[in-house]
């Protein structure tokens, strides 16, 4: 199973910025879905802000919601903070 999502906050451009359970963190880019049945609502900035986490994943008030596997999956990560794990020393 793919850690969830424990944090989310929306930033420009119809991405939202995530934290997940493993602490790996990462920009999910929502625009393609803009077009798609359910979620046509979100095109509205204002209701587009009003993201949050629910059960793992995120979710917006009328209830659309987007699987947290693909969230975990298809975000971009961010890998400042896999270069800032400190390794044992004698290892490189």
């Amino acid at each position: 199973m793919n850690p969830r999502v424990t944090k989310v906050t929306p930033q420009s451009g119809y991405r939202l910025e995530i934290v997940f359970s493993n602490t790996e963190q990462g920009i999910y880019d929502c625009s393609h879905l803009l077009d798609f049945g359910i979620f046509k609502e979100l095109k509205d900035v204002t209701y587009f802000d009003q993201v949050m986490v629910c059960d793992g994943t995120v979710a917006w008030p009328h209830d659309q919601d987007i699987c947290p596997d693909t969230l975990y999956i298809e975000a971009v990560k961010n890998t400042e903070h896999a270069n800032t794990v400190r390794r044992p020393k004698g290892h490189s």
